[in-house]
């Protein structure tokens, strides 16, 4: 049994990483900015409460749970992700840092908050996008959510690198499409070949076993364009 945080699981692949983990016995904090969702659920091994994840009020909140209820955090998945879809003359800077402040500095402030209470074999799993793997296919429209999933990935690679003899293992899934809300509106129509639970199951089956064969790694989960 592991103690695992789950951000963005109001809907899609967190909700659904949510619940899969929950079953299995694992003790699991899954938050997010609507967490009607999750407490519908009243599942006794999930825990949550609303979250966002740029409030500093809730950050304490987050630390002072892990702090006084559990004292150990085995798993980190940064799963929650803000999208802009607009051309890249009409987004203001306000637009554009709303973005990096989710998608980069976020998942960095959360990270930093729960590594004191990581050991050796915790693993932090960061979902970024094939949109921020370099050489990929890009599309109009998400110069600010692409560009923001390319940081993440690099900021993942170097704390691996500033951690390595700690034992804490920190990896990147760069998903391609999947069948959710935020795929929806970024390609509104389109139909991805995997649903949000086939998705949370590889990344649940990634986040609980993977640290002994990754570290520093990014992995290209896709298996169509977009």
């Amino acid at each position: 049994m592991k103690h695992i945080i789950i951000t963005g699981a109001s809907r899609g692949i967190g909700y659904e990483l949510a619940k899969l983990l929950g079953d299995e016995g694992h003790q699991v904090l899954a938050l997010s900015r609507n967490e009607k969702p999750i407490q519908d659920l009243n599942h006794k091994n999930i825990n949550t409460f609303s979250f966002d994840i740029c409030k500093e009020g809730d950050l304490e909140r987050m630390t002072n749970f892990v702090s006084e209820r559990w004292s150990k955090v085995d798993v980190l998945i940064n799963n929650a992700g803000k999208l802009l879809n607009k051309p890249f003359s009409e987004i203001s800077t306000q637009e554009f840092e709303e973005v990096y402040k989710v998608n980069v500095f976020g998942v960095a402030e959360i990270t930093r908050r729960l590594l004191p209470f990581m050991s050796e074999g915790s693993h932090v799993v960061t979902v970024s996008s094939m949109g921020g793997i370099q050489g990929s296919m890009k599309f109009p429209g998400l110069a600010a959510y692409s560009s923001s999933k390319g940081a993440v990935i690099t900021l993942s690679e170097l704390l691996a690198e500033e951690y390595k003899d700690t034992g804490i293992a920190f990896n990147v899934l760069a998903l391609g499409a999947v069948q959710t809300e935020m795929l929806e509106e970024a390609f509104p129509g389109y139909q991805a070949p995997l649903s949000a639970i086939e998705m949370a199951t590889y990344i649940k089956d990634f986040a609980l076993t993977a640290n002994k064969f990754y570290n520093g790694k990014v992995l290209q989960v896709s298996s169509s364009t977009p």
